[in-house]
């Protein structure tokens, strides 16, 4: 399985991040309130935090990258720039900037879960806790994280599953029950974890569960009734845009100007770049849909104004 394959390579990351490269990471705010390393930047199912849209203009434009894109690290330039710029720039430009990019040889995701065993085998807590929340934001869910440090307890040391699992506890919150209204079986496709990162970007409350990362990110969106997204538009130089496979349930799509279009497992939905509009589930059912990013130059998302409550209330 590829996680134990995984967690078998922490040996040898762990003479790098136990020394010096980890230590700009401690509880960098860049990890956890910046426009981050993210699943899906084409419909905001992604990590970190952006700045919403306040009227019909669409004002905010961010940088698109997909889960397998690893966002630009100023970690070490922001603590220690002004301390020991040589180190910033090898952490910043270096570690992350050569090393973590190399997404061909190693996706995000699996370097995060090498990063995180190492951390956890050498007691790095504070450093630990920062790739715990990189890690989520890269796809690693919270039963993998447990898993990890259940089996590397036998070999690392019982006393630092212990000082881990709070960590866990507090990037993941302590949501073992959030999903217990979910339907579990609306489709083949997992629900995944709650989509907390761009909830404000939402209306309702919509998962997040990735399908793959290699050649098309691909991932399983379930909104429940009556959750949408805000009006928003993919912008690409050359190709972009988005595709919709719909798998489970009845929801809507709608493009600025045209009338909603009622959506039903099997219906596809070719969104390309520049084209204003919004999607989610109808006011009575559950909805997933597959949303892929299509690769595109120079790709980011704009989010606009959320959709009307009473356009969307006129529709059945």
């Amino acid at each position: 399985m590829r996680l134990y394959k995984t967690i078998g390579l922490a040996a040898a990351a762990l003479g790098l991040w136990a020394g010096a490269y980890a230590a700009p990471l401690q509880a960098s705010p860049a990890l956890a309130s910046e426009p981050g390393v993210t699943i899906s930047q084409a419909d905001g199912f992604a990590g970190g935090s952006l700045l919403l849209a306040q009227s019909e203009a669409c004002t905010n434009t961010l940088p698109r990258k997909a889960v397998k894109t690893v966002k630009k690290q100023t970690a070490g330039r922001d603590r220690l720039g002004d301390l020991a710029p040589k180190f910033a720039e090898l952490n910043d430009d270096v570690l992350f900037g050569e090393i973590w990019s190399r997404e061909e040889q190693l996706s995000p995701r699996d370097r995060s879960m090498i990063t995180i065993a190492a951390l956890f085998s050498a007691g790095l807590y504070p450093q630990l806790k920062a790739h715990l929340q990189l890690g989520k934001e890269h796809g690693v869910t919270k039963a993998e994280a447990v898993e990890m440090v259940t089996q590397l307890a036998f070999y690392c040391g019982w006393p630092k599953a212990w000082s881990t699992f709070p960590l866990i506890r507090e990037v993941y919150g302590d949501d073992g029950d959030d999903n217990v209204d979910v339907p579990q079986h609306l489709s083949a496709f997992p629900i995944g974890e709650p989509n907390t990162a761009y909830a404000k970007y939402f209306i309702g409350q919509s998962y997040l569960a990735p399908l793959t990362l290699e050649q098309i990110p691909t991932f399983n969106v379930t909104f429940e009734p009556g959750c949408r997204n805000n009006w928003h538009i993919h912008h690409a130089k050359s190709g972009g845009g988005q595709m919709l496979i719909c798998v489970s349930g009845r929801g809507w799509y709608q493009e600025w100007g045209k009338e909603a279009r009622e959506l039903h497992p099997g219906d596809v939905v070719n969104i390309p770049a520049g084209v204003k509009h919004w999607h989610g589930a109808a006011r009575d059912s559950w909805f997933q849909h597959i949303a892929q990013e299509i690769p595109g130059a120079e790709g980011h998302t704009e989010w606009c104004e959320p959709v009307d409550d009473a356009a969307y209330g006129k529709l059945p």
